[in-house]
């Protein structure tokens, strides 16, 4: 998870703690995209329809959130960030009649796409949490000798980037042709369609990182696709699995990843396994390759030394590391408990980092 994630769920993790004493915590998301007075004025509307309210305590409470958002914005001079905001505001003390008004302005790292004014005593985080939640970027190719359709899968999201149409005709053969020929022209036409397929496929993943590859189709053509040298070796080496479907395009794609969701799972476990197994590999050599420890970790990286720092996703020196992997650079990987190498990491401080150098 980048650090801008890793961030604002921090920030949500601690909203989500707090809970008001009434209906007092004002939760505010501005779309992308949305003009500066039109949020503001629903800012003064609000204040002027919370003067109706009924409860001395309720009313007091919410006009002074909506004070210090109104007071916030003003130093957006007029213009929102481009991904638009999330505000949160409210008194947080847990002592009745006492004020302790508190603000979070967070400006995600994806677009907010919903118009959402609340109060409750609770925040109103769910239309953050999906941004928050870590989009592992899947591609999926469904492919037969037809035709082929290239899916960007990320979180929740499926996109179709590329749909390939072949010119492979059925196996009933033109009049006139031997079956020789038509079989070898067929043939020829199989391979140009896989090998437009697998350019499509380079240029869709271009520099984006993935976490992997996942080939289906009906039939045995997706096996061969894999199987005769169509695909380069760095792709080739990110194709997670093969699934097999009844259908191709939106219909396919969607089959493969119910059908596929164990290969997705795996791949992210074995994707942390191997980043522990280099862990304590380093570490079983004693040639000064890691450090572990919440000190030792801290002090290497102030130093810029680490390249990768792996902390257990529960530990509670998360936001320090964080701050310090934006400093130096360094790469912050979340360690989970789900296998026995994450608990021994665990067993050991849940904090480490691999060295550059």
């Amino acid at each position: 998870m980048d650090p801008e994630h890793l961030k604002m769920k921090k920030i949500l993790d601690e909203l989500e703690k707090i809970r008001g004493r009434h209906t007092e915590l004002v939760s505010f998301y501005i779309p992308a995209g949305s003009d500066f007075n039109k949020a503001t004025g629903l800012i003064a509307q609000e204040q002027a329809l919370t003067r109706n309210v009924k409860n001395k305590t309720v009313r007091k409470n919410v006009i002074s959130a909506l004070d210090r958002i109104s007071q916030e914005l003003k130093l957006y001079s007029n213009k929102l960030p481009e991904n638009g905001l999330a505000i949160f505001a409210g008194n947080i003390s847990e002592e009745e009649g006492r004020e302790d008004i508190k603000l979070w302005m967070i400006s995600p790292p994806e677009p907010v796409k919903v118009k959402l004014y609340w109060c409750g005593q609770t925040f109103k985080t769910e239309p953050l949490k999906d941004i928050a939640r870590e989009k592992e970027v899947y591609i999926i190719v469904c492919l037969d000798k037809s035709e082929a359709t290239i899916a960007i899968i990320a979180g929740k999201s499926i996109t179709i980037k590329e749909h390939i149409d072949s010119l492979v005709p059925g196996k009933t053969r033109a009049g006139g042709q031997s079956s020789v020929r038509f079989s070898r022209v067929r043939d020829n036409l199989l391979t140009l369609h896989f090998q437009k397929v697998a350019e499509h496929l380079r240029n869709v993943i271009g520099d984006m990182e993935i976490k992997g590859i996942i080939l289906s189709g009906p039939g045995p053509m997706k096996d061969k696709f894999f199987n005769e040298g169509f695909l380069p070796n760095d792709t080739l080496k990110k194709v997670i699995g093969l699934v097999d479907t009844a259908y191709t395009e939106m219909q396919g794609i969607r089959e493969t990843l119910e059908r596929g969701k164990d290969l997705i799972q795996q791949a992210e476990i074995t994707r942390e396994l191997n980043l522990l197994k280099e862990f304590f590999v380093r570490l079983s050599r004693g040639r000064g390759e890691v450090v572990y420890g919440i000190d030792d970790t801290i002090e290497a990286l102030k130093t810029g030394k680490i390249e990768t720092v792996l902390i257990s996703e529960d530990s509670q020196d998360f936001s320090k590391i964080e701050e310090l992997c934006e400093e130096s650079g360094a790469k912050c990987e979340l360690i989970s408990q789900a296998t026995p190498e994450g608990v021994q990491f665990k067993n050991i401080g849940g904090v480490g980092g691999i060295l550059r150098y």
